[in-house]
């Protein structure tokens, strides 16, 4: 992505706006995808068909771990805006450089979106320095509200919306093929689910694990170890990033998503398989339980386990398995759940209002 690319207004109804959106620089990087760069991209779309004038940034740089360089660019960025620009940051690059932010507090216009918080007095100086935040799920909001001292009315929020997408054929009659859609990290759980799947290799399961395994690739090689050792190699795909039409295909072939993760903001996964009526196993932490929500008549369509706990995982994954009962209960309450989802130009919608009031 080019420095300071423009999205053209596509919408009726100009606003005559324009927002200036600072973006990680892996922000197009097949080999690295992940919800918040799948965010930012929806969202800045969604804001030129409403008739913004969308003005992107990409900065360069292993965000929140950016070098001087880095740091550098960033800083060229904001200098060059001009007065009174409202400007939309990335939280991955603004929570980390709150120095960057202070001396253009005051002239321009600063929204920062946290898709994930750090928690830490950087984050909070980074955040005071916006005249708004945006946040992609409740669960967020309310924890930048416990760890810094925000006003509360100053960070809304704004959750992912699904694309629209097939129901998915069941998989398979005894609910076996089972799927994971996250980068291969220690954050994600890979080793619990694996060590709860070492537990159960008289159940014929098999797993695909779709993401990058570029980022820990230790963690990847003690995996595929651990596989090996408890002769369960053949039954685990470790296929890497999956996009498009292989990441559909990946959806329809199975009947649960499992998402083990030890922290989660949101889990924009949940509902991409929510949107299939697939049924989804996740941790409950952080925003997972939002993400999963229920149907319009209460139920929960899937199932929700403590995290880091392999033999929670475990049972559960044994419910499933054991009750067919449940597994059409959660079938059921999986497409019911579908009917509920919203799309992201509801997302782009509340981002939009946001940047209206803070343009005002």
């Amino acid at each position: 992505m080019d420095a300071g690319r423009a999205a053209s207004p596509a919408g009726s109804g100009n606003t005559g706006r324009t927002v200036h959106v600072v973006l990680p620089g892996d922000i197009d990087d097949p080999a690295t995808p992940s919800g918040g760069n799948t965010y930012d991209r929806r969202v800045c779309a969604g804001l030129g068909d409403s008739g913004w004038t969308v003005r992107e940034h990409a900065v360069p740089g292993a965000w929140p771990s950016p070098e001087p360089a880095d740091r550098a660019a960033l800083a060229a960025v904001l200098t060059a805006a001009p007065d009174d620009a409202v400007v939309l940051l990335d939280g991955l690059v603004a929570s980390t450089v709150p120095d960057l932010l202070a001396p253009h507090a005051d002239r321009l216009r600063l929204v920062v979106l946290v898709h994930m918080p750090f928690d830490d007095e950087a984050e909070g100086r980074a955040l005071a320095a916006a005249r708004a935040v945006v946040t992609t799920s409740e669960w967020t909001r309310r924890r930048l509200l416990l760890r810094h001292p925000l006003r509360p009315d100053r960070i809304r929020v704004a959750p992912p919306g699904v694309t629209a997408a097939p129901l998915a054929p069941v998989g398979s009659t005894a609910g076996v093929r089972l799927l994971c859609v996250a980068a291969v990290t220690h954050h994600k759980g890979h080793d619990v689910l694996v060590d709860a799947l070492t537990v159960l290799p008289e159940v014929p399961w098999t797993l695909v694990c779709a993401g990058t395994l570029t980022r820990e690739p230790e963690l990847v090689r003690r995996l595929r170890d651990r596989l090996v050792g408890a002769g369960l190699a053949d039954r685990v795909r470790l296929a890497g990033p999956l996009t498009g039409a292989a990441l559909d295909d990946a959806y329809a072939a199975a009947d649960l998503l499992v998402l083990p993760s030890r922290g989660e903001t949101y889990g924009m996964v949940v509902t991409e398989a929510l949107a299939r009526g697939l049924p989804v196993l996740a941790t409950r932490v952080g925003g997972l339980p939002e993400a999963l929500g229920r149907t319009a008549d209460g139920h929960l369509p899937g199932l929700l386990v403590p995290p880091d706990d392999p033999a929670a995982l475990a049972g559960a994954l044994s419910r499933w398995w054991g009750d067919d009962v449940l597994r059409a209960q959660l079938r059921w309450a999986a497409v019911g759940r579908r009917q509920t989802l919203t799309d992201w130009t509801v997302t782009a919608a509340s981002l939009a209002a946001v940047l209206e009031e803070v343009a005002e």
